[in-house]
């Protein structure tokens, strides 16, 4: 009776497992199913507004689009880079206007909210739709019922619909410059030093700076090296200049800066080979080689399927100074001379410091500040003897003595073609408005 028992309570956890696999599986069907697009009407025109601002507010303000993009790597989809209020806003639908023959199909959307929202309640997300078969939609509406007159929706231009050459080896992404932003000289010097280590492109998400700084950004976009990215997110949200929510009544952190450079990697992923995600007070320095090709190369070589290479930040206080390089001519421009600040503090004990990366944009699915949240491939810790992050702030450890600071003049390898830059650039902005 007892063996009888056992195999009738076996019997049924088998016929358990097999009703849950079915209905697993019949659940993921009609979910997929159920995103598919449909057509709705045909004989159309495509209509609606054009959106050109950065930050689309939808209906309701709970939902904010940043741009769309084409992404065929799993499926064929279009991938909504947005921010969205992680609690209210449970479902939107995609609208394409196809032509020549004129069907609007409705796709509902995946809403996938990035799990770094640090508190906030809004935080950044994908807005994920199929795509219809027959199709190759250029433009995409989105709102939260699959029943509108799709001629009152703004329209959004799907990017990267084209495939693209490599225009250039190494972008830039800076994200958010704000608070009336106007450390000059380490922004030339920043700058000259990306150019230096084998950057072509340097794109800032703007909020706003001084008008001494849009000098220097005028002459950075006329010479092809700067694209600005206007991001008024404190015109549809009340940001936060902190990165974890504080219980005040702000509504996203840091400017809403992980959608920002979340926008920036999809934005390069078919023109730059590699995207790097720092700050403009941040420089990533190679210790073994002259630039960051050399550097890369010699990475890729010994980590392959290696998509995402992380380095450490270390802090270079901007209240402790060497008197080498004071320069005069650049004693009158707001803002720190890096080349003065070659004291670093030691690593703290029990913190592990922060790191920036260095990726293969088509390779990364979704990114925060310091890692990939989701990517193809794997992830590197690029060890400090390669590289490490110069950073030039405020001290973290402000009561260490000098004597306990690491000298470390990495930096004064690139101090004759740094200086020779920054003053060319000096040149033809400042001192020629005098």
């Amino acid at each position: 009776m007892l063996c009888a028992g056992k195999k009738s309570y076996f019997v049924a956890a088998v016929c358990i497992i097999a009703v849950t696999s079915m209905l697993t599986v019949s659940y993921l069907r009609l979910q997929r199913v159920s995103h598919q697009p449909k057509v709705i009407q045909e004989g159309r025109r495509c209509r609606g507004k054009i959106a050109n601002s950065t930050i689309t507010a939808l209906k309701g303000n709970k939902t904010f689009i940043i741009s769309p993009y084409f992404d065929d790597r799993e499926s064929k989809v279009t991938r909504l880079i947005g921010i969205v209020h992680h609690e209210d806003v449970k479902q939107l639908y995609c609208w394409f206007c196809c032509q020549p023959n004129g069907k609007i199909y409705v796709s509902k959307a995946k809403i996938d909210v990035h799990s770094d929202r640090f508190g906030f309640p809004y935080g950044a997300a994908d807005i994920l739709c199929l795509e219809p078969e027959n199709c190759d939609p250029k433009h995409v509406s989105i709102h939260q019922s699959p029943h509108e007159n799709i001629d009152q929706l703004p329209r959004f231009e799907i990017k990267n619909r084209k495939a693209e050459t490599f225009s250039v080896d190494f972008t830039v992404c800076i994200s958010a410059m704000f608070g009336n932003y106007n450390n000059v000289l380490q922004f030339i010097q920043s700058v000259e030093m990306y150019k230096i280590l084998g950057v072509q492109k340097v794109v800032i998400y703007k909020n706003n700076c001084s008008h001494l700084m849009e000098k220097v950004l005028k002459f950075y976009i006329e010479e092809g090296t700067v694209e600005i990215i206007p991001w008024p997110i404190n015109s549809h949200l009340r940001v936060s200049s902190k990165w974890h929510f504080m219980q005040d009544g702000t509504h996203i952190g840091y400017y809403g800066q992980i959608a920002a450079l979340n926008d920036c990697i999809y934005r390069n992923m078919g023109r730059s080979k590699f995207v790097i995600l720092n700050d403009a007070d941040e420089i990533i320095l190679p210790l073994k080689h002259p630039n960051w090709k050399t550097m890369m190369n010699s990475l890729q070589e010994q980590n392959p399927g290696t998509s995402v290479f992380l380095f450490e930040n270390h802090i270079f206080p901007e209240t402790i100074s060497s008197p080498m390089f004071n320069i005069s001519s650049w004693n009158t421009v707001p803002g720190v001379n890096i080349l003065q600040h070659i004291y670093r503090e030691p690593d703290r004990k029990d913190v592990i410091n922060p790191r920036k990366m260095i990726v293969d944009p088509r390779k990364v699915i979704q990114t925060s500040v310091h890692s990939v949240l989701h990517a193809y491939g794997n992830s590197v810790n690029v060890p400090m003897d390669v590289a490490l992050i110069y950073h030039c702030r405020k001290a973290l450890q402000r009561d260490l003595p000098r004597e306990s600071l690491i000298r470390d003049t990495t930096l004064w390898r690139y101090n004759s073609s740094l200086i020779m830059n920054v003053n060319k650039v000096l040149s033809q902005t400042m001192l020629r408005a005098q």
